[in-house]
């Protein structure tokens, strides 16, 4: 990347330490009208092959960062960061040796809307790409500078410049199509418009068959617009060492084979279908009804799903809609199964989030009284981090402490866009302030116990769901739940779906439960999509012939 120079300057040696270990990042003239209300952050990097934005904010650390609130910032009042600014990894700009380094400022405006909840928030709008915070068009950006850094005496001045541009989706092709439709029941709640959309996979012949209904895969997962499965027929076939590696981890194939099973004459007939459904506090809704988030799952059951099955003929039953997704995806597609057990016909759930919240990850929402170390036992003196990821051999990756730091620095009240937020976004209850409570203080890591009590008392710890009204769902779940996970999942997801096990165990229910061993990590399951298709169609002949009718 060439050297820079609009839009910064160095200045060093300044009198007094009063301006030591000092960043202001203003709005340049003419980039915007009037004052922005949002998150201003600035990045350090010592690599220049990419913009430092876009080095930045990962839970494996990526370079170091640092985020501010601003309010109604105007070109002539700069977002100042300074010692005291919290930062990922580091905490303080006095932990960055001196050196040299490339910088950039990044500004995300917000939001002001009033929810159906009623109090006056700001938020980060999503703008279709996905909340992620360092690509959302519309954000204002720096140009990047190298600078000799001296955190005793350097003050730098960035000037916003730029505004990130729209996010272009991919074309339609004769396989695959996209819809975008605006929620009224989404729009109304959040009083601005909101929007949901699906990535349509259609099978061989559909076009030739205009009289023709189809069974439906709804895929669950994070915010993204390629194609159901990774369907990709301009890839290229996996070669003998990508595979044998790629075996050790899962039998989920690349998209490039999938899509040769997929146009083949004699596979099954059926349309794969990827919801978009991103929130202000997320990439994914998690296909719940939530006093942050609004009514998501009415919205896509009674808005979206009858869209899709009258545009691309699907049939309007119950066994015909099946559901599949990993980690998140995995979650709701467990939720929605077990929390409209009539409405779709089965779920391939994948290496879910926590189904359990005394298994929340390696917290216990009920029983542990802080989310950063485990309970003392009596006449403990040697206390330890609670770790939130790990290696597939053991080896610990990050704390939780570590992820709420991340988070924190992404955004307050939050709008970080991120695992530990989204929870409390999705499950919590609203706050005093209108924004989403926490079920845990991300500074001493104490859990509100008054929180965990609202997310399993409003359906979301899906194990208790399933206990409390067995006697009112399990007929109608039997033989419906299928689910995979690998015994050394990289988020400790196994240890809740163990409990699930049991719990359907002990009440009599039947379901398929699988592991990989040894030492398989998250992202793994034990077919490849196009033989888990394969069940999802012979799965629909068995129900269809006792609920098609």
């Amino acid at each position: 990347m060439r050297r820079l120079v609009a839009g910064l300057l160095v200045v060093g040696a300044l009198a007094g330490r009063a301006e030591a270990q000092r960043v202001e990042v203003s709005v340049g003239s003419g980039v915007v009208d009037g004052p922005i209300t949002g998150r201003a952050y600035v990045i350090f990097s010592r690599d220049n092959s990419r913009e430092p934005r876009l080095q930045a904010g990962s839970y494996a650390g990526g370079v170091p960062f640092f985020g501010v609130d601003v309010e109604e910032l105007r070109g002539a009042v700069p977002a100042v960061f300074d010692a005291a600014t919290l930062g990922f990894p580091v905490k303080s700009m006095r932990d960055i040796p001196p050196g040299e380094y490339y910088v950039q400022g990044l500004l995300a405006p917000y939001t002001k809307v009033t929810p159906k909840h009623g109090k006056t928030i700001w938020v980060p709008w999503d703008q279709w790409e996905g909340r992620q915070w360092n690509r959302t068009p519309g954000n204002l950006v720096s140009e990047v500078q190298q600078i000799r850094w001296d955190p005793s005496s350097s003050t730098v001045r960035l000037t916003l410049t730029r505004t990130l541009p729209p996010i272009q989706s991919p074309p339609d092709t004769r396989w695959v199509k996209r819809i975008k439709m605006q929620s009224k029941m989404l729009s109304e709640w959040w009083g601005h418009p909101v929007y949901l959309g699906a990535t349509v996979l259609l099978p061989r012949g559909w076009e030739d068959n205009p009289t023709t209904r189809y069974p439906a895969i709804y895929i669950q997962g994070h915010f993204g617009e390629g194609a159901p499965f990774g369907f990709n027929p301009d890839g290229q076939p996996e070669t003998a060492e990508a595979r044998k590696a790629r075996l050790v981890r899962t039998a989920r194939e690349p998209g490039y084979e999938f899509a040769q099973a997929w146009m083949g004459p004699s596979f099954p007939r059926m349309v794969a279908i990827t919801f978009q459904h991103p929130t202000p506090y997320y990439d994914d809704s998690y296909a719940i009804n939530s006093a942050n988030t609004g009514p998501y799952q009415d919205a896509l059951l009674q808005e979206l799903i009858p869209y899709l099955e009258e545009k691309f003929r699907l049939i309007p039953k119950g066994y015909a809609r099946l559901l599949t997704g990993g980690s998140t995806g995995g979650w709701e597609a467990l939720a929605l199964q077990i929390q409209q057990p009539k409405f779709f016909g089965g779920t391939w759930s994948l290496y879910p989030d926590a189904v359990d919240f005394s298994r929340n990850q390696m917290i216990d929402n009920y029983a542990d009284t802080n989310a950063f170390m485990p309970n003392a036992r009596p006449n403990q003196w040697l206390l330890h981090e609670r770790f939130l990821s790990r290696g597939e051999d053991g080896q610990p990756w990050t704390t939780v402490r570590q992820t709420a730091q991340l988070e924190m620095v992404l955004g307050s009240k939050g709008r970080g866009g991120q695992q530990l937020q989204v929870y409390d976004a999705a499950y919590g209850p609203v706050g005093d302030d209108g924004y989403p409570k926490p079920l845990f203080d991300r500074v001493t890591g104490t859990i509100d116990k008054s929180v965990a009590q609202y997310w399993r008392d409003n359906g979301y710890d899906l194990n208790h769901y399933l206990r409390q009204n067995w006697s009112r769902i399990g007929r109608d779940l039997n033989g419906k739940i299928t689910v995979w996970t690998g015994d050394m999942d990289n988020y400790f997801l196994n240890l809740a779906v163990y409990e699930m096990e049991k719990t359907i165990k002990d009440l009599g229910g039947r379901a398929t439960f699988g592991y990989g061993r040894p030492m398989k990590p998250h992202g793994w399951q034990p077919v490849s999509n196009a033989e888990m298709v394969r069940q999802m169609s012979r799965h629909v002949a068995l129900r269809a012939n006792v609920e098609g009718r």
